[in-house]
């Protein structure tokens, strides 16, 4: 096992394409950190320096105590598992796994222990005859994982290894990932595009937009304290709710005004972003993520204020919760990072917040109790809780939280005030 550290790292294509800027991460000795991000925002680039696969155009990159700029891939101590898998067809499950050790002339006993271990590990026992052809997407995955542990390796460096299995094996094998690494306390990176991977599997989790990291933290740290309106926007299913706001000061309480509505913000709330003093008056970008809304009717003594009538027009009933999904005349936010946002899902996504924008109207997604009754057509009102808002400065998208709006983007943290 063994810390690693990416110091100033840049890379730059030949075709003049900086890929990844100035990038410094330490990874802990024996942590999971996943990088995520959209899609070209230089994650596997990132991935693939540390192995050894691509040539860094500047900076510096440790593993343990040994600068591995110059040092082949295969010098390394590092295992990759990849989204194909990468297995030898021809080749049983054993044969795969014990190829590597094969190689290195590892004895013939210690090569049998080493990888019947790594099957036990991964309820592979009863497979080791079966070639790959024999086997399931989430068996393979297996396998390949399987290749890489017996490596005993210092870290473990995963590009997006669960792409390529259906929804519920992804499942399945991300609470089968996070056991064998707790397991093994091997260091750990992890490439995904889906947040939602990076959100349960992630000691610490670094959000990048090209080529720039934008926040490193826990994921509860970015899912409650986003650094930035891009972090808040990427984080979080379904996403946070964005709108054009001002602020206004009414009988001595800060109050946040959008759609001909004012929700009045909490004195603590107030106290702990003191930044929001200086946008009085002015334009803000409201966030409320759907889990700060929910049925007026089954929130008792809610404030009046707190409350929005609103026309459902969709409802997904999910079970344990009921996603209500309405519309406000109010602006959209229409920015650089709304449109990366919606772009990378799709260009539907983004040809509707461009649509959105020009009507002036902007469309909200509430996660309500499943007691709700509300109904497609149906008049409600929504509930929203005053300490559940977020607050981003319409210049720069930094998260207004102290004295001032500024966040240290690339910097490998989140700034603070």
């Amino acid at each position: 096992m063994a810390e690693i550290t990416l110091h100033r790292v840049r890379k730059v294509f030949a075709d003049g394409t900086e890929a990844v800027q100035s990038f410094d991460l330490e990874i802990p000795d024996g942590s999971f950190m996943v990088l995520v991000g959209p899609s070209g925002c230089g994650k596997t680039t990132v991935l693939r320096m540390v192995a050894g696969l691509e040539d860094l155009t500047e900076g510096t990159i440790r593993i343990g105590d040994r600068v591995v700029n110059d040092i082949p891939p295969g010098a390394r101590d590092i295992a990759m598992v990849f989204q194909n898998y990468a297995l030898y067809p021809h080749m049983t499950v054993y044969q795969n796994m014990a190829l590597s050790l094969k190689i290195h002339k590892v004895p013939r006993d210690e090569r049998n222990r080493q990888v019947r271990d790594a099957a036990a590990v991964l309820h592979l026992e009863d497979i080791l005859n079966k070639r790959p052809r024999e086997l399931s997407g989430g068996q393979r995955q297996r396998v390949a994982m399987g290749r890489a542990i017996v490596r005993e390796p210092q870290a473990f460096l995963m590009d997006e290894p669960l792409s390529n299995l259906d929804a519920k094996l992804r499942v399945q094998m991300r609470a089968e990932i996070l056991r064998i690494q707790q397991d093994l306390q091997v260091t750990t990176i992890y490439v995904t595009h889906d947040q939602t991977e990076a959100m349960t599997l992630g000691d610490l989790v670094a959000v990048m937009r090209k080529g720039v990291l934008q926040q490193l933290a826990t994921p509860d740290e970015l899912y409650s304290e986003p650094a930035n309106l891009f972090v808040g926007g990427f984080i979080g299913s379904p996403a946070m709710n964005l709108v054009e706001a001002t602020l206004a000061q009414r009988e001595g309480n800060l109050v946040v005004e959008f759609a001909g509505h004012g929700i009045r913000v909490p004195d603590e709330v107030a106290a702990a972003r003191p930044g929001l003093a200086a946008f009085l008056g002015r334009t803000v970008i409201l966030g409320i993520r759907p889990e700060g809304m929910d049925d007026a009717a089954l929130v008792p003594g809610a404030d009046p204020d707190s409350r929005l009538p609103i026309v459902v027009d969709v409802r997904e009933g999910m079970g344990s919760d009921v996603f209500l999904h309405f519309s406000m005349d109010a602006p959209p936010v229409f920015t650089k990072d709304t449109q990366e946002l919606a772009s990378d899902i799709d260009e539907d996504a983004l040809a509707g917040l461009k649509e959105r924008a020009s009507e002036r109207r902007s469309v909200f997604v509430a996660r309500a109790s499943p007691e709700t009754t509300a109904q497609v057509g149906a008049r409600c009102e929504i509930h929203v809780d005053p300490h559940k808002l977020y607050f981003f400065d319409p210049e720069t998208g930094a998260s207004i939280v102290g004295d001032r709006s500024i966040v240290e983007v690339g910097a490998g943290r989140s700034g603070t005030d």
